[in-house]
This record gives C-alpha cells, sequence and structure tokens, in this order.
C-alpha cells in the first residue's frame, strides 16, 4: 500500500468488496427465507394434497397396513421429501422410511392432527416454524365419503432443501466474485489514468531540482489533476523564458559593455601611442570617452531599476512640481538628440497642472519612451511628444515615424528583454527601457499604453495628485515645432 497506484485500487476494491458481501448475504438470505424456502413449502403442500387425492380413490388401503405400505411404496419412489400414512387416531399405517419400521402401528401424537381429522383442513408447518427441528411439516387429511379415513403427512428436513438451492447459492457467488473481479478491474484503469500524469508531474519536478531540461506535459486526467499539469506547463514556460532572458541578458551585457570598452580602450591607445597629438584631436577623443562612459551608466542605470523591481516597491521622493516646467526641462536634452540625428521634433503642451511627483524617477520613464523613438526613427522621419491634462488626469503622447508595433507585440514591449518577432523594432540594446518606464509610471498610480497604425504612439497617464495646500494650480503653456 505504499504506492498511489494500490491505494487508489484498494480505496475502489475494498468498499466493493464490504458491500458485495453484505449483499450477497442478504440476498442469500432473503432468497432462502422469502423465496425458496416459501416455494419448497407450497411444493409440500402440493405433492400432500395430490397424494391424498389418488389415496381417496383407494379406500381399501386404509383398512391393512399392508396395503397402505405397498401403496407408500408405489407412490413414494416419485417424493422427495418423508411420507406416512395416519389412521384418524394418530396409529402409523405406512412409512417411505425405513427407519420407521419399528414404529408401525403405533400411534403417534402429532401436532394438528387432531385439527385435521376434527375440521377436514390442511395444517401446514413451515421450514422453521416447529421448534426443535428444521423442516416443513403438512397433514392433508384423505376424506371419503364425507368423512377422514386417514391423513397424509409428507415430512421435508431443511437439509433437502439447501441441497437443492446449493446450486443458486454458487450462481450468486459466483455473480458476486464477477463483479468484485470487474470492480477491481474497473478500479486499476482509473487507478492508472489518475496516477500516470502525478507520475509524469513528479518525475518532471524531480528533475527540474536535477536541472534536467523541461519539457511540456500532456494535460490529461480529471480536471483537478488538468489544472495540475497546466500549472507546471505554465512554471515550465515561465522558467524557459527565465532562462532566455538570462542568456539574453549576458549577451546584451557584453554586447553594451564591450563595444564603448573597445572605443575606450582605443582611445587610450591612440594618445599613448602618439604624444604629441594636436589638442583638438585630443579632446574629441577625450569626449568621445566621455560619451562611451556615459552609454555605460545608462545600462548600469537601467540595471539597477532592474534589481530596484526585483527587491521590492519603488520608494518615490513626491515633490509638488509644475508639469510644464519639468516638462521642459526633461525634453530639451532629447530635442537636441532629435535634431542631431536629422528628425523632426514637435512638441505640444497644453495647460498642465501642479502635481507631486519624483522628478527624477518620472524624468527617467518619459526619458526612456523619447529615447524608443528616436532610437528607432530612421533620418528624415519626426518625433511628436504632446501633453495634455483633462478628467483629473495628466496624459503625455509620444509618436514617431518608425515601425510600428504589431497589436500582439504591444503587450509583450513591456516586458524586460523582450525582441519583437520581427526584428524590426527592437533589433538592439538591452531591452530594459520600456519595461523600467512601466514600472516608474505603475508607482505614480499611472499607465502606458502602446498604439499607432504607421508608426508607434506611446501614451503615459498620470492621475492629478491632491490639491497643494493653497488649493492653486500653476497652469502653463507651451508649443514648439
Amino acid at each position: 500500500m505504499r504506492s498511489l497506484r494500490a491505494r487508489l485500487i484498494a480505496s475502489h476494491a475494498l468498499p466493493l468488496l464490504v458491500v458485495l458481501t453484505v449483499v450477497g448475504f442478504l440476498l442469500t438470505y432473503l432468497l432462502e427465507t422469502q423465496v425458496f424456502l416459501a416455494q419448497a413449502s407450497n411444493e409440500l403442500e402440493r405433492q400432500a394434497v395430490l397424494v391424498a387425492d389418488v389415496a381417496a380413490d383407494y379406500p381399501a388401503i386404509w383398512t391393512s397396513r399392508s396395503r397402505s405400505q405397498a401403496f407408500l411404496d408405489l407412490i413414494g419412489e416419485s417424493l422427495p421429501a418423508q411420507a406416512m400414512l395416519l389412521a384418524p387416531d394418530g396409529t402409523l399405517l405406512a412409512s417411505n422410511q425405513p427407519s420407521d419400521e419399528s414404529r408401525l402401528g403405533d400411534v403417534l401424537a402429532l401436532p394438528g392432527l387432531d385439527d385435521v381429522v376434527r375440521t377436514g383442513a390442511i395444517v401446514r408447518v413451515n421450514y422453521g416454524e416447529q421448534p426443535g427441528t428444521g423442516a416443513a411439516d403438512v397433514l392433508v387429511p384423505v376424506i371419503i365419503a364425507g368423512r377422514v379415513r386417514g391423513v397424509i403427512r409428507l415430512t421435508d428436513p431443511l437439509s433437502t432443501v439447501y441441497e437443492r438451492f446449493a446450486t443458486t447459492r454458487r450462481t450468486i457467488v459466483a455473480v458476486l466474485a464477477g463483479g468484485l473481479v470487474l470492480g477491481g478491474a474497473m478500479g486499476l484503469l482509473l487507478a492508472v489514468g489518475l496516477e500516470r500524469p502525478l507520475r509524469w508531474a513528479t518525475r518532471a519536478i524531480a528533475g527540474m531540482a536535477a536541472g534536467r531540461p523541461l519539457e511540456r506535459l500532456p494535460e490529461q486526467g480529471p480536471e483537478d489533476i488538468r489544472m495540475l499539469l497546466r500549472a507546471f506547463n505554465t512554471l515550465t514556460e515561465q522558467r524557459q523564458s527565465l532562462e532566455r532572458s538570462r542568456k539574453r541578458l549576458l549577451a546584451n551585457l557584453v554586447h553594451e559593455l564591450g563595444r564603448p570598452l573597445g572605443a575606450i580602450l582605443s582611445a587610450i591607445q591612440a594618445q599613448s601611442a602618439d604624444t604629441g597629438l594636436d589638442e583638438a584631436v585630443r579632446r574629441e577623443l577625450l569626449d568621445g570617452m566621455e560619451a562611451e562612459v556615459a552609454r555605460m551608466r545608462r545600462v548600469l542605470d537601467d540595471l539597477t531599476r532592474l534589481y530596484d523591481r526585483s527587491v521590492g516597491a519603488l520608494e518615490l521622493d513626491r515633490q509638488p512640481t509644475d508639469l510644464g516646467v519639468w516638462l521642459s526641462q526633461t525634453l530639451s536634452p532629447w530635442r537636441e538628440a532629435v535634431q542631431e540625428k536629422g528628425l523632426s521634433w514637435h512638441l505640444e503642451v497644453g495647460p498642465l497642472p501642479e502635481v507631486a511627483i519624483d522628478r527624477d524617477r518620472l524624468g527617467q520613464a518619459l526619458g526612456n519612451v523619447v529615447s524608443n523613438a528616436v532610437k528607432y526613427t530612421p533620418r528624415g522621419g519626426s518625433v511628436l511628444v504632446r501633453a495634455s491634462a483633462s478628467g483629473g488626469e495628466v496624459q503625455f503622447v509620444v509618436e514617431d515615424s518608425g515601425p510600428g508595433i504589431p497589436p500582439e507585440e504591444r503587450e509583450r514591449v513591456f516586458a524586460p528583454f523582450y525582441r519583437g518577432q520581427t526584428g524590426a523594432r527592437f533589433p538592439q540594446g538591452m531591452g530594459l527601457g520600456l519595461s523600467i518606464a512601466r514600472d516608474l509610471v505603475a508607482a505614480h498610480g499611472g499607465s502606458i499604453r502602446v498604439g499607432g497604425e504607421r508608426g508607434a504612439a506611446f501614451v503615459v497617464t498620470l492621475p492629478v495628485a491632491s490639491p497643494l495646500e493653497d488649493g492653486a494650480a500653476a497652469p502653463s503653456g507651451h508649443s514648439a515645432s
């Protein structure tokens, strides 16, 4: 009983064994007492009546014991029961049992004999009703010329009935045994059907602990087992996704840090090899090194934000902020980057309220979105930033004319290390910028989504914070293109 299969089979077979055993005994008892014994008693009475009818046609048998015995010997071979011929006063005239020879001519005191002689009625004692015996007893009067000339007594021991009932009992036992075997076989099939998916899941979990490759399991069995297997498959997919993300992270780190380090090393070697460099060239090399270091710094900042999200909720330093002034300061470096790349820059800002925000964190989130637009918009394209406030919300929209994002990928672009299936929108970088932007916006109680038809349009929505103590909002309006 140590295995699940054995316990499942026992859970099906043992109750069935108990039920079938109880039903078998009860059925046997009811058949014996209510059906078979009653039918046997009825059959015994019918035979006694037939013998009495035949005896009524031969009055001479009641005048001589030898004739009585001859008559009984003649018909006794066809009787399955013990038969006696009695005179009205109880004298034993004849019997088909050799053990009764010594009692022939004796007067027997039989219960009910007087009633039979006096009333001419049949007296029957069913099996088990007569104390001290296990037999049925029938007394039938033989009436000739209107009076009782004798009595036919048939006695059938219970043992003979049980002998006739043996076949029926064996049939019942065979049926019950067959039902038990069939129930055990069905229990085995059900047990195997339940055990197999659980064994798959157990082996797969053990393989997971041992570090073996994971595979999806077929979702079979009852709904509860299917839910378990479905949960395991989901866990498997998540772990495989994390493993892919880990490998992608290492590859991206090698790329993002190796390229600027190579450029810095080249600049250092150039300056070390030629001490007579022109000051303008030296300054250009130093500026390039500084730019590469800044790029590595942004990579490290992204990894830091990713770590902050993994260890817990972001802590914000909210300060009442004029969003119009803050937006102008936040976007000014990106306006220069757009113009340097040869893109058209459009800024549309409506009246904005004063809101309590973490200026640096929200600036990083918006900067990541704008950086994404600038990075993937080809030369000659355009980038539009639009800000407005209405209905207790502030909305920032960043649109670009670069490759769009298919609808089926628009939610997944915010996952860490995500790379689109088409490869047109996200072929480079760490894949952390949009994920970090979503977390920072969510920490402010807002949301970010992506749409667009020809290009990409990212929409950042923030709730307006509680009014300041003086109740004054500081709207400001700006427009540039």
